[in-house]
C-alpha cells in the first residue's frame, strides 16, 4: 500500500504543483491518476520513487516513509515506465532490460537469461534481443520499456503516460497488454494519463485531478460514470456532452450504441436475454 498524507510540492520558481494531497493507493490494484496538464499527476508519480521529493507531508510504502530510504536503492526497487520508453540507445535490447538487475548485483548471464523471459512476458519475439532501440518500432520500444520496468520483479510499477507517443492502434494493443500483465503478475500499478478513456479502461481506482493535484473524485470507473461528483468531473469524462449517454439503435445488420448526438460509439454484441 502507498499512502500520501498532507503532501505538498513547491518548486523553486514558486510553482505549487501539489497542495495538501491525501490518497491511499491499494496493493495489487491499478490506480490511475488522470488530469490535464498542470494537474500535478506526474509530480505525484515521481514523488513515489523520490525522483521528486515533497516539500511537506509524508509518503509511505507499506507503513515506512520513503524519506527513510536511500533514493537510488528505492528507485531500483520500483519499476518505472515512461513515455518514449527512455531506453539507452547504445545498449542492445537485452542489456536495456537487464540493466537494473545487473546494478543490483545479479550476475550478467543470469540477468540476460531473465531478460529473454521478460521479452516473452511482454509479447516480444526474442529475435529483438540483440537489436538496438532505434531498430525497433515505437510499440516495440514501449514493450521493451515495460520489460525493463519489470526486470527487478518490483512490487510497484509506475507508468508515466507510457503510450502517449504511439499511434492509436498500437496504443490500444499496449493497453490490452497492460491489463493482461496486471492480471498475470499482480503488481501495484500507478498509471498517469491525460486520457479519461485510458483511465477507465485500465484503472481499478481512478483519481481525477484538478490543478494543484486537487482531487475532484476518486472511485471505480463505474462509480464515476454513474455519479460524477460535480460539473468539472461531468465535463472531464464527457457526460455533459452526451459522450457517455448511450442508447441502442437497431439496424438491419444488428444493434449499435449511439451517443446523444447520434454518433456511433460501439456495437452491441450480446447481453441479458440475448
Amino acid at each position: 500500500m502507498i499512502e500520501f498524507r498532507g503532501v505538498s510540492k513547491r518548486f523553486p520558481d514558486g510553482t505549487v504543483a501539489v497542495d495538501d494531497f491525501n490518497l491511499v493507493i491499494p496493493s495489487r490494484k491499478t490506480t490511475v491518476l488522470v488530469g490535464s496538464s498542470g494537474s500535478g499527476k506526474t509530480t505525484l508519480l515521481r514523488m513515489i520513487n523520490r525522483m521528486v521529493d515533497p516539500t511537506a507531508g509524508v509518503i509511505e510504502i507499506d507503513g515506512d516513509s520513503i524519506l527513510d530510504r536511500d533514493p537510488v536503492a528505492l528507485r531500483r526497487s520500483i519499476g518505472y515506465v515512461m513515455q518514449n520508453s527512455g531506453l539507452l540507445p547504445h545498449f542492445k535490447v537485452i542489456d536495456n532490460v537487464a540493466t537494473v538487475p545487473t546494478l543490483n548485483g545479479v550476475p550478467r548471464r543470469k540477468a540476460r537469461e531473465d531478460a529473454l523471459e521478460l521479452l516473452d512476458t511482454v509479447g516480444l519475439d526474442r529475435s529483438v534481443a540483440n537489436r538496438y532501440p532505434n531498430q525497433l518500432s515505437g510499440g516495440q520500444q514501449q514493450r521493451v520499456g515495460v520489460a525493463r520496468g519489470l526486470a527487478a520483479n518490483p512490487n510497484i510499477l509506475l507508468m508515466d503516460e507510457p503510450f502517449g507517443a504511439v499511434d492509436p492502434i498500437v496504443r490500444a494493443e499496449l493497453q490490452q497488454e497492460t491489463s493482461r500483465l496486471q492480471r498475470d503478475l499482480d503488481k501495484t500499478v500507478v498509471f498517469v494519463t491525460h486520457d479519461i478513456d485510458e483511465a477507465f479502461l485500465l484503472g481499478d481506482q481512478v483519481v481525477i485531478l484538478e490543478k494543484g493535484a486537487k482531487i475532484a473524485q476518486i472511485g471505480s470507473p463505474r462509480e464515476i460514470m454513474a455519479n460524477p461528483a460535480n460539473d468539472f468531473v461531468a465535463s472531464f469524462i464527457g457526460a455533459d456532452k452526451g459522450k457517455r449517454s448511450l442508447t441502442i439503435h437497431k439496424t438491419e445488420h444488428g444493434s449499435i450504441l449511439v451517443d446523444s448526438e447520434g454518433r456511433p460509439q460501439g456495437v452491441l454484441t450480446g447481453g441479458p436475454g440475448e
